[in-house]
């Protein structure tokens, strides 16, 4: 079953005081999304896997082999000034098949394509069970220029628990399902796909963050959530965002249809008046770039 913040709108033009309250305890209670890792010599790279962009900044490994955290850019002056990451999770769990076969839609086309008539640069964390279930669109996304695609697991199973009712996945299998989902993108063709992860709800410990390492990748988690997932009012939800977001910024979002159906039209209005407030559109990976002293490149495998 996929899982979003549990977060329902009800004003038609703000977000009441406790929806503000019940998002802030869903990212308390999410593992340890807060948690960051301490900067940390760099270890011998791993192995590197065709199915990654090598042009992507990553973050020096943390203390004790765990993955480092990226949460918002925090290069200071004018290295971030201005600039935000709108990011859009693309969910879907290994055993929804039933419900895509009986029509529930857990993709978004009219979103990427408003996404491409803006000109947004845009950073998609993808499962790798959602690749499989739409292979053409996630080939689409990931050789379009404009987007980036980043792991957001195979199956969409927590790594940490609780997890907003989340199946777990055992700490023996995180790393072979990050794993698998590279290879899901590879396989649908997806070239544009960047060495970072998002974990399932959010949902992190220092345990998890050890099983992950041999991949490779720098985890981005975010300081806006956008309160999309189930929302039925986008100015609530474009509301939340331009009220949240600050210079460096990483914005959560989802791009998936049938849980998220006014993240679309959301979009719409937030891009404009991003813009119109002197803000730069950018993926994680520039984001991050922009974000002070970084490892090198490095692929995943």
């Amino acid at each position: 079953m996929i899982i979003y913040f549990p977060t329902v709108i009800r004003s038609a033009r703000r977000l009441t005081a406790l929806a503000l309250a019940a998002l802030a305890a869903a990212l308390a209670g999410c593992g340890t999304p807060g948690h960051r890792p301490e900067a940390a010599p760099r270890p011998s790279p791993p192995k590197p896997s065709p199915s990654t962009t090598t042009a992507a900044p990553t973050m020096a490994p943390g203390p004790g082999g765990r993955a480092p955290v990226f949460m918002r850019a925090t290069g200071g002056g004018s290295a971030t000034a201005k600039t935000v990451a709108l990011t859009f999770d693309a969910d879907m769990t290994a055993d929804q098949g039933p419900r895509a076969a009986r029509g529930e839609r857990f993709d978004n086309p009219a979103l990427i394509d408003a996404l491409r008539k803006l000109k947004v640069p845009s950073t998609v964390f993808m499962t790798g069970r959602w690749a499989e279930e739409y292979p053409a669109q996630a080939k689409a996304i990931g050789t379009d220029p404009l987007f980036e695609i980043a792991n957001h697991s195979y199956s969409h199973h927590s790594f940490s628990s609780p997890c907003y009712g989340l199946p777990e996945i055992g700490a023996e299998d995180m790393l072979a399902d990050v794993r698998r989902a590279f290879t899901a993108f590879e396989r649908a063709g997806a070239r544009n796909v960047v060495p970072y992860f998002r974990f399932p709800g959010g949902c992190y410990d220092d345990a998890a963050l050890r099983a992950v390492a041999p991949a490779g990748v720098t985890t981005v988690q975010w300081d806006v959530v956008s309160g999309d997932a189930f929302a039925t009012d986008a100015d609530a939800v474009a509301e939340q965002v331009l009220d949240h977001v600050a210079p460096g910024s990483l914005v959560v979002m989802h791009c998936t249809r049938s849980a998220a159906p006014v993240t679309e039209e959301a979009v719409r209005r937030i891009v404009p008046e991003l813009r119109r407030q002197g803000y730069r559109l950018v993926k994680v990976s520039e984001l991050m770039r922009q974000s002070g002293p970084a490892g090198p490149p490095r692929t995943t495998r």
